[in-house]
């Protein structure tokens, strides 16, 4: 669990003890940014990050889109290292 600001994140891994992380600074705008869209193949995850990537194109973002090849399992290191390498900021889909 993450505690900042008043928010509280909890992480749904059911560790014992989870690793604590710090935030990421958020940016001033997403105008000129790249921001990845990752669908982790549910239903209806593709509708939901359809209307995100009109949203973010809006905001002068450039949109990246990425799919887990299952929901069942976490995201493959490879993808994880494309997104990356490739992104400024990421969106993961989790919508049924």
């Amino acid at each position: 669990m993450n505690t900042h600001e008043g928010t509280t994140v909890l992480d749904p891994t059911a560790e014992q003890r989870p690793a604590t992380r710090e935030r990421t600074a958020r940016p001033a705008s997403l105008s000129g940014l790249t921001v990845g869209l990752l669908d982790i193949s549910k239903p209806r995850g593709d509708v939901f990050l359809d209307r995100v990537e009109e949203q973010l194109t809006t905001l002068g973002a450039t949109v990246a889109r990425y799919a887990k090849p299952t929901f069942t399992k976490p995201a493959p290191a490879d993808l994880r290292h494309e997104i990356a390498i490739q992104c400024d900021a990421v969106i993961e889909a989790l919508a049924d």
